[in-house]
């Protein structure tokens, strides 16, 4: 199935390159394209976050890398279907007029981000018919034509674009005449829901698009990316992003028909190489590239499994997000113009999930992991010894609140000259803590409550029974945990904490109710999952 369907891509780009340069050899490509995008859709579908944002980055990568003048692009953000038919209308004019010299040929690009059914484009209230739609760029005198639609449904952090089910949505093609030709890629199949991320702040389909046209898409590194190159690395990685995600896989289409052969190139890397920065990966961890900072857009991602490790940006200052299997590596890098930049781990700051989760990184909502090591309490009652013994609990870890479970044991000794006695202490304690992350460490407060079993075992020259009782404590806490590598961290606490129990009343064989003040330590390994 994939090996027909590349062939049959790889003989779509050949027919449509074909198309666009069927002319004779010193005939000239011209390029015009229309992109757009729009967030909101017909009463009651959810307004999407990111359609016109996608629109924006298909328009410059288009303008800095694809070899379309500025002249010859129009964006369309927020427009309605009267904007979007005029537009087409005047471009396809534009087209007729570049075309009509005998040594031009056009390569004409639509792309169309948003709402819609199986019978139109929602473009806002007002909708545009897919027929109508298809028939404005079918019906352009350019040689080749491509159209792109990123047509979605959307939901909670992953949202499916447009809010209902609907019929498969199919633009029919009918047969051209020879040496003109038209592929379509869509961004789902026909029964699917097309999603858009919170962490990507776009689309998943024209993320992948636009990363692979940046560069990662450049499979035999020639510098140039193809159709074919730019299709497969969005459908490979579109694929293996929704395959984790709640509405499930999503499957990028395409259409094509058209007759040639050659290879149609929709982005030169080297030839604008003066002029861009181009940042370069190591192999086996995917990394996200956002302008400025991490709360920047996200222009480029380099995939775990992708062969090309670089990413042509323009110059300026980027953040850069690496996944390792239980950290991520977060720095900050310059994109020089004609320079190439080496992002290894040594220019990023390792970060445990944790501390992503508490800023609110939008790579996972919780992060947890057990934890094991040494206590030390202080005596309860006066003559007794520090009660030594270790601990074993488990880390949860959300946005604005830490919990942790621990199960504890110690030991302490009471010795006089009639006798000697030994205190265990098993106990379950809760805590509940808030962090504030530095470099390498974390610090935190926080308050735990428990209940603990106590059993006192004498030894005496007379006959003494064990004694058994159960006990309250509640107390604050201070700590600090020290990142470790691959994951690990130490942590220490202290805390004071005010135990319940019964006591035996001096001279007499009675108890009563009464309450000792403890400092506790704690020093532990943890990991992180």
């Amino acid at each position: 199935m994939i090996r027909r369907r590349r062939a049959a891509l790889a003989a779509a780009a050949c027919g449509l390159a074909a198309a666009a340069s069927a002319a004779p050899a010193e005939a000239r490509i011209e390029r015009f394209a229309v992109l757009i995008g729009n967030n909101a859709g017909e009463k009651g579908e959810v307004e999407l976050r990111y359609a016109e944002d996608d629109a924006s980055k298909m328009y410059d990568v288009l303008k800095d890398l694809g070899g379309f003048p500025p002249a010859n692009l129009v964006l369309l953000r927020s427009e309605g279907a009267e904007t979007v038919r005029r537009t087409l209308i005047t471009m396809n004019d534009r087209v007729r007029a570049a075309i009509s010299s005998p040594d031009t040929d056009v390569l004409y690009l639509v792309y169309y981000s948003g709402h819609a059914d199986a019978n139109a484009l929602h473009l806002g209230p007002t909708p545009l018919s897919l027929t109508e739609f298809e028939q404005l760029v079918r019906g352009s005198a350019a040689s080749a034509r491509l159209l792109i639609v990123d047509s979605c449904r959307s939901g909670a952090l992953t949202r499916v674009k447009g809010g209902t089910s609907a019929p498969p949505f199919v633009i029919k093609l009918d047969q051209r005449l020879a040496g003109q030709g038209m592929v379509t890629l869509t961004s789902s199949s026909g029964n699917e829901d097309a999603q858009e991320s919170d962490e990507l702040k776009g689309s998943f389909f024209t993320h992948a698009l636009v990363s692979g046209l940046l560069g990662t898409a450049d499979a035999d590194r020639d510098g140039a990316v193809s159709l074919e190159e730019a299709y497969r690395h969005a459908y490979e990685s579109t694929l293996r992003a929704t395959s984790r995600t709640w509405a499930g896989a999503q499957h990028p289409t395409f259409r094509y028909d058209l007759r040639g052969q050659g290879k149609l190139v929709l982005t030169e890397l080297p030839v604008h190489a003066s002029l861009r920065g181009v940042l370069r990966f190591p192999a086996g961890r995917a990394y996200l590239v956002m302008r400025d900072s991490s709360e920047g857009a996200v222009v480029a991602e380099v995939g775990a499994s992708d062969a090309t490790r670089t990413v042509s940006l323009r110059p300026g200052r980027y953040f850069v997000r690496g996944r390792g299997p239980d950290f991520l590596l977060e720095g900050s890098v310059d994109a020089g113009a004609g320079q190439t930049m080496d992002v290894g781990d040594e220019r990023l700051s390792r970060v445990m999930f944790a501390r992503l989760v508490r800023k609110g990184g939008g790579v996972r909502e919780v992060a947890h992991g057990p934890v094991a090591g040494y206590q030390l309490r202080t005596p309860l009652v006066p003559g007794d010894s520090l009660c030594h013994g270790g601990f074993v609990g488990y880390g949860i870890e959300l946005q604005h609140l830490g919990v942790a479970p621990r199960l504890s044991a110690c030991r302490s000794a009471f010795q006089n000259e009639r006798l000697a006695a030994s205190n265990d202490e098993l106990g379950l304690d809760v805590r509940l803590s808030r962090s504030l992350d530095l470099p390498v460490i974390s610090l935190g407060v926080g308050v735990d409550v428990g209940l603990a079993v106590m059993t006192q075992r004498f030894e005496t020259a007379g006959r003494a029974p064990d004694r058994h009782g159960l006990a309250g404590a509640f107390g604050v806490d201070a700590g600090v945990n020290i990142d470790l590598p691959e994951g690990f961290y130490l942590g220490v606490e202290a805390a004071a904490q005010t135990y319940l129990f019964n006591q035996q009343r001096a001279g007499s064989d009675g108890s009563e109710v009464g309450a000792a003040v403890a400092m506790r330590l704690r020093v532990g390994v943890g990991m992180s999952l």
